[in-house]
């Protein structure tokens, strides 16, 4: 089976700026050792992994301004398709600092701007177009990712999955609080909270409750990140599936969930199996603290993580 096209939706675009210094130091000055600005967001990090693995990805998001502007010539620069509906608001910048000492990372994340009701509209049928036109040699996947703007309605999500789910595509929703919750009555066919995130929607410490109750919620499957600890899955079916490396990796997490996040869809448009999208899930979110930057993974690293991924079933 071919691999369908993956649409990936950003209701708040970044452009995100990373600053590389020695070490971070509360109420000192610091010395930046270079500085690099791409453009962002959990879905434009999801498309960037994808692009950068062959797939055929298109970004699609609100973005407006100088900022705006900054965010659609990074992703024209790096061949990335992307629709983004233009804003009266300037889009949002994040900044990491990232310690060469110990490969930690500090983010400083802007909430951006309100978005207007009719900004909104025109974004979902965007979204609604490309559900239509675009066409691959697999399942189509749609990928609503990401924080979200004021304004956005409660129910945002859950239109995006609603739409995806009628043009006969398969939808995966990475968001946390109301946003992700708001998704579930859609019956998204993947959610992907990450630990303390899942916590935070359903109020349960234990991941396997937790999942289950978004279950219980609309969602057909759940994918869990635990950090250090791996990944759980929870599929409709029942199954209960855990995979871990047999070390943790030092680096910058920032985009781990994301690499996550675009495995699981690459799995999803390639119709692979779940224990195969776990595995996958798993290696491409250990890649991704190896990079210096969200929204990238390299080949190679991919191939050796593969071969560590343990997977157990509960």
């Amino acid at each position: 089976m071919g691999s369908g096209v993956i649409v990936t939706v950003t209701p708040n675009v970044a452009l995100d700026v990373t600053y590389d210094v020695e070490q971070l130091v509360p109420h000192t000055s610091h010395r930046v050792e270079s500085v690099r600005a791409v453009a962002g967001g959990k879905g434009i990090n999801v498309a960037s992994v994808l692009a950068s693995r062959g797939h055929d990805v298109i970004a699609a998001g609100l973005a407006g301004g100088i900022t705006g502007a900054l965010v659609r010539d990074d992703l024209d620069a790096r061949g990335i398709r992307h629709q983004l509906v233009d804003t009266g608001s300037e889009t949002r910048r994040t900044v990491t600092v990232v310690c060469r000492a110990d490969g930690d990372a500090t983010a400083f994340n802007e909430p951006g701007p309100a978005s207007t009701a009719r900004e909104l509209d025109a974004l979902l049928a965007a979204v609604r177009r490309l559900l239509a036109d675009e066409h691959g040699d697999g399942v189509g996947v749609l990928v609503g990712s990401g924080s979200v703007p004021v304004g956005f309605p409660v129910d945002g999500y859950s239109a995006l999955v609603a739409a995806g789910s009628a043009a006969g595509w398969r939808t995966v929703v990475d968001a946390s609080g109301q946003p992700l919750l708001g998704a579930l009555p859609a019956g998204p066919d993947l959610v992907k909270p990450n630990r303390h995130e899942l916590a935070g929607a359903t109020g349960v410490a234990d991941p396997r409750e937790g999942a289950k109750l978004l279950q219980h919620k609309g969602a057909r499957n759940v994918l869990v990140s635990l950090g250090a600890d791996g990944m759980l899955l929870v599929t409709e079916e029942g199954e209960v599936l855990s995979a871990a490396l047999g070390s943790s990796i030092p680096g910058n997490p920032t985009g781990a969930g994301d690499a996550a996040v675009a495995a699981a869809a690459s799995g999803l448009a390639a119709g692979r199996d779940w224990e195969s999208v776990l595995v996958e899930a798993v290696a491409w979110s250990a890649a991704a603290v190896l990079q210096p930057v969200a929204g990238a993974v390299e080949e190679s690293d991919v191939a050796r993580l593969r071969d560590e991924v343990t997977v157990w079933r509960d």
